[in-house]
């Protein structure tokens, strides 16, 4: 099994991807997470947007997910350091009143951008629960999933 992952080398040891030998095309990933939120958050909730002392909820969570995929290469070790071109942040509240963040990634590189949207979307959701804590601790965050890619040698769409 180990020889299909990519980052583990014929010595069985761990190894970035070498990509010097890919042609660099437009990579796009768009990750969605969920975080469910207690009644105590839910109404919190005014105008679309959660006030506290720390600032607008989602507003703040769009910036920390938007610098989070910027840095994803400093957070897994063996992603490569992407000049991201595009990062699109987008907080939806359900019918339940849980949310929706989804993050979507766009680069000119060599290798593809689902670590970075997963990223976005994580750290949004945690910025969430950070600044929305003192309300609830029973915040729930998950699942987190990649719903597209594509570039590269194949794309991918969830069903």
């Amino acid at each position: 099994m180990t020889q299909d992952l990519s980052h583990i080398d014929a010595q069985n040891n761990p190894t970035m991807v070498d990509v010097s030998g890919k042609t660099a095309t437009v990579r796009t990933a768009v990750a969605q997470t969920r975080v469910q939120l207690p009644p105590a958050v839910q109404d919190a909730l005014l105008d679309g947007d959660i006030q506290s002392k720390k600032g607008p909820v989602f507003h703040t969570a769009i910036i920390a997910g938007v610098m989070a995929a910027k840095k994803t290469h400093d957070l897994i070790p063996f992603c490569h350091p992407l000049p991201l071109e595009k990062c699109d942040i987008e907080i939806q509240v359900d019918a339940a009143k849980h949310l929706l963040i989804q993050c979507r990634c766009q680069v000119l590189a060599k290798t593809g951008v689902e670590m970075e949207a997963l990223t976005g979307a994580s750290v949004a959701a945690l910025t969430v629960y950070d600044m929305c804590k003192a309300l609830s601790h029973d915040i729930i965050i998950g699942p987190t999933q990649l719903l597209e890619k594509t570039g590269g040698k194949t794309d991918h769409k969830k069903t």
